[in-house]
């Protein structure tokens, strides 16, 4: 049985960017991936599973809250944008190194804004955007309550809404459209390029440590149902939904007290060209009381291999799978006593979540199209489909005080010994991929990341400071990674800014 350096385990964007660094720190060493299904990027990766924001928290209102006294803090936001622009800068310096071709195959700007209705809603987005302008990573955001404004902004959303609604918008042009597939797939041709094996329609079926530190693991072909086994290293397990079971089967304590319970996600798309070509941003609005972070509606602009379509959502639905191609007997499996108590206590700390996913669950398509036409009054149901999004798991885990709590965001799992790690959860997800993974590699290499260093600097200029904390170098750093990933321009919008907005009157 061989050893090999390092086995990923999973076939998405954080197996991806994980070889793909490790390859620059370490050349020399063996690197193989392995996809249960016959590509890679097909679950959460997958540019329709996913809305492809590139969550740099410039339109998610959900990473500003506000607080019982009525303030709003920017600290959630600037963190996620903090940890965005690291992403960013890695993607440009593999494009300036030849690793990552042409970027307008993964990437496009694409203005993100914030829309809103109502006099509260109005009064907190003035807030947030009050919060924000300030901020070095969010220069350039821009907050209207004109009715003609807006309609330059995002065409589509003011047709046929009433003249006495009281609406607001902000917009910040340097936002993005990210094709998490295309990117995944690149950086994997990348790793290969360099050495790594990458091994599709192999199933990992258990992980187990020996007494020497080296994880063997039990793989399975799909096709033909042949075993093998395969030891190594480091172990990262980057399964996206599936990666739950994994930890738990490895046996490390860390991963006790997880639950997962899964979430379905659903998406109204058009391809329409007509209806197209008349919206160019990715416009978030307010969640429903009780939704979950990963609910927020939002109407986007999506260029998947070169066709441009809009996707409205998203809407929540049940399924027992931790993978939209998994099993239906996944939440039940991954039931454990040590994790079965925590999953229980946060399941009556949300009611109202649970209340939330049902009325989601009998959901009708006139329904759905209600709640497009709160965006996008004058839409029609001929003109919009019905399409599955991938499967997110909402992570449950121990809580010492409340016995189990839902945790929002991306959790990390690593092993005492530093040779395995994990993820589990779910958004802000890809957009922040390379910090996860810089985590993980000072986690779990402690010893070798002073080494390291200077390459991860060359990688990321701004590894180790907040660039928000030096607005000439936040700055310098979006006009470099603009330049290289070719982002400097927005097309204009296609409908006259000066002509009379078609409202409907009080």
């Amino acid at each position: 049985m061989k050893t090999i350096d390092v086995a990923l385990i999973g076939g998405g964007i954080m197996s991806a960017t994980l070889g793909a660094l490790l390859q620059r720190l370490e050349p020399d060493w063996s690197i193989e991936v392995f996809e249960r299904l016959s590509e890679v990027a097909q679950e959460s990766s997958n540019p329709w599973n996913n809305a492809g924001t590139g969550h740099a928290a410039l339109c998610e209102l959900n990473y500003t809250p506000e607080a019982a006294d009525g303030t709003i803090s920017p600290a959630k936001a600037v963190d996620i944008n903090e940890q965005f622009q690291v992403s960013r800068q890695l993607w440009s310096t593999l494009v300036e190194d030849g690793f990552l071709p042409d970027p307008s195959q993964f990437i496009s700007a694409t203005p993100h804004m914030s829309f809103v209705w109502g006099e509260e809603n109005v009064d907190y987005l003035r807030r947030r955007y009050e919060a924000l302008k300030d901020e070095p990573l969010f220069e350039g955001m821009e907050f209207s309550t004109d009715v003609r404004v807006i309609r330059e902004w995002a065409p589509l959303l003011i047709p046929g809404r009433r003249k006495d609604q009281p609406i607001a918008a902000t917009r910040i042009t340097s936002g993005t459209d990210v094709d998490f597939g295309a990117l995944s797939r690149l950086l994997f041709e990348g790793i290969e390029r360099g050495g790594a094996r990458i091994r599709t329609g192999k199933t990992v079926e258990n992980l187990s440590r020996g007494k020497d530190g080296i994880w063997t693991i039990r793989l399975r072909d799909e096709v033909g149902r042949t075993p093998s086994r395969v030891r190594a290293r480091f172990v990262f397990v980057g399964a996206g939904g599936g990666a739950l079971h994994l930890l738990q089967r490895s046996g490390i304590p860390e991963a006790h007290g997880f639950g997962g319970f899964p979430i379905t996600g659903e998406f109204l798309r058009t391809d329409d060209p007509a209806i197209v070509e008349r919206h160019l941003a990715k416009v978030y609005g307010k969640a429903s009381v009780g939704a979950p972070p990963m609910s927020v509606p939002h109407l986007d602009t999506r260029v998947v291999d070169g066709q441009t379509s809009l996707l409205f959502g998203p809407y929540a639905g049940f399924s027992p799978k931790y993978l939209k191609t998994g099993s239906n007997l996944d939440l039940l499996s991954s039931i454990r006593l040590h994790n079965l108590y925590p999953m229980i206590r946060a399941g009556l700390a949300n009611l109202g979540l649970v209340k939330y996913l049902f009325g989601e669950v009998l959901s009708t398509k006139a329904k759905q199209m209600e709640a497009l036409r709160e965006f996008v009054p004058n839409a029609k149901s001929a003109d919009w489909r019905l399409i599955t999004a991938g499967q997110r798991v909402q992570v449950m885990k121990k809580d010492a005080q409340k016995g189990g709590v839902l945790q929002f965001g991306t959790e990390i799992v690593t092993g005492a010994d530093g040779t395995i790690a994990g993820l589990l959860g779910a958004s802000p997800g890809a957009s922040t991929a390379a910090p996860i993974m810089l985590t993980i590699l000072e986690r779990c290499f402690p010893d070798r990341f002073h080494g390291w260093r200077g390459e991860i600097e060359r990688l990321v200029p701004s590894f180790g400071t907040r660039l928000n904390d030096d607005r000439e170098a936040a700055r310098a750093s979006i006009a470099r990674t603009a330049g290289v990933l070719r982002l400097d321009g927005v097309a204009e919008s296609a409908v006259d800014a000066s002509s009379t907005p078609d409202v409907t009157p009080a």
